[in-house]
């Protein structure tokens, strides 16, 4: 296994519902290290950029409201095989279809607001640390 970074996004949902610790918790408790935190607004033509694989799709539109509608928390972690590691915890993308004991499974009630962003790659963990992050 080989120590990795990558990047995640605690939507705006999870931070309404007051659930930023119990995440950050279930990453640090699978060992991973918090290397860099922020809490902000992301801005409609960031999640554009964010999301724009999935621009030509019919819940692009709903995609960009939900990223948007409030503030985020953004985390860069850190740990052997990160990226897989928080993908696994947190689950399939539609919490109808996330297993039990997943962030999504256990936290997030419907599509789009399935709490949490994770990077998928680690090309696509370097590009959202440098968006969201800066050089």
């Amino acid at each position: 296994m080989a120590v990795e970074q990558t990047f995640v996004i605690i939507k705006p949902e999870a931070v309404e519902r007051r659930l930023v610790g119990e995440i950050l918790g279930r990453f640090e408790r699978k060992g991973l290290e918090i290397k860099r935190l922020a809490v902000t607004q992301i801005q409609r033509e960031t999640a554009e950029e964010h999301y724009a694989h999935h621009k030509d799709k019919s819940f692009f539109p709903q995609l960009i409201e939900a990223i948007t509608k409030g503030p985020v928390v953004l985390a860069v972690l850190e740990g052997d095989d990160a990226i897989q590691q928080v993908r696994t915890l947190v689950g399939a993308t539609d919490p109808a279809k996330a297993a039990p004991g997943t962030i999504r499974g256990d936290l997030a009630i419907k599509l789009p607001y399935n709490m949490v962003h994770a990077a998928d790659s680690p090309a696509a963990a370097e590009e959202e640390i440098k968006r969201f992050f800066g050089g």
